[in-house]
C-alpha cells in the first residue's frame, strides 16, 4: 500500500509540473482536439501536413541511410536492412525477418541466429520479479533445451504459507495481491 501511494504522490507531482498550454497544434498554431485530428487522419484528411518536415520516430532515430553504401555491403542475403526500409516499406521489413528468421543465406538449414555450443541463464527484472531464461545450445539454430522462470510460478508456491493460519475470507485478498498470471503456471 505505501508503494501506491508513493506512486501516486509521484504521479502528483508531474502531474503539477506540466506547463499550461496547447498540447497539438497545426501548422498555422491553432489548437487541434485529439478527437478531431483523429478523426481527420482516419478519413485521410491529411494534406495540410503534406511536405512539412517532421522528426522521425525514435525507432528511426541514429539509422542514417545515406551512410549505409559506405559501411554495408548491398548483397541483401548477408546484411540487415536499414531501420528506415525496415520500417518504412513491406520489402524491407520481410528481407529483416528472413534474416533474423532464416539465417544468412535464407533458407540454409537454420532459423536465425546460431549461437556458439554451451549453456547461459540471463534474467531481467519483470512487473513481479525476475523473468530468467536458461537455454542450452549445441552450436545449431535450434537449442538443446529452453527454460523459462516465470516471476509467478515461485510466488505461487509460496501461497499456501502465506495462508497458513488465517481465515478462507483471507484468500481472495491474499491470492489477490500475488497479481498471478495463469499462463506463467503451465507446468
Amino acid at each position: 500500500m505505501e508503494e501506491m501511494e508513493q506512486s501516486l504522490r509521484i504521479v502528483e507531482q508531474a502531474l503539477k509540473q506540466i506547463p499550461g498550454g496547447a498540447i497539438q497544434v497545426d501548422l498555422e498554431g491553432k489548437v487541434i482536439p485529439a478527437a478531431a485530428a483523429c478523426d481527420e487522419a482516419k478519413m485521410g484528411r491529411v494534406e495540410a501536413l503534406a511536405g512539412a518536415r517532421v522528426e522521425p520516430d525514435v525507432t528511426l532515430e541514429g539509422a542514417h541511410k545515406d551512410q549505409y553504401p559506405g559501411l554495408q555491403a548491398p548483397e541483401k542475403r548477408a546484411v540487415l536492412p536499414a531501420k528506415e526500409d525496415t520500417y518504412g516499406n513491406i520489402e524491407g521489413l520481410m528481407n529483416h525477418f528472413k534474416m533474423i528468421m532464416m539465417g544468412p543465406g535464407f533458407g540454409m538449414g537454420s532459423h536465425g541466429i546460431c549461437p556458439p555450443k554451451g549453456e547461459v541463464y540471463q534474467a531481467v527484472e519483470g512487473g513481479n520479479g525476475e523473468l530468467g531464461f536458461y537455454v542450452v545450445s549445441d552450436g545449431t539454430g535450434r537449442p538443446v533445451r529452453v527454460r523459462v522462470r516465470p516471476p509467478c510460478f515461485p510466488i505461487m508456491a509460496a501461497l499456501p504459507i502465506c495462508l497458513r493460519g488465517g481465515l478462507v475470507a483471507d484468500v481472495v485478498a491474499t491470492f489477490g495481491s500475488v497479481n498471478m498470471i495463469g499462463g506463467e503456471l503451465d507446468r
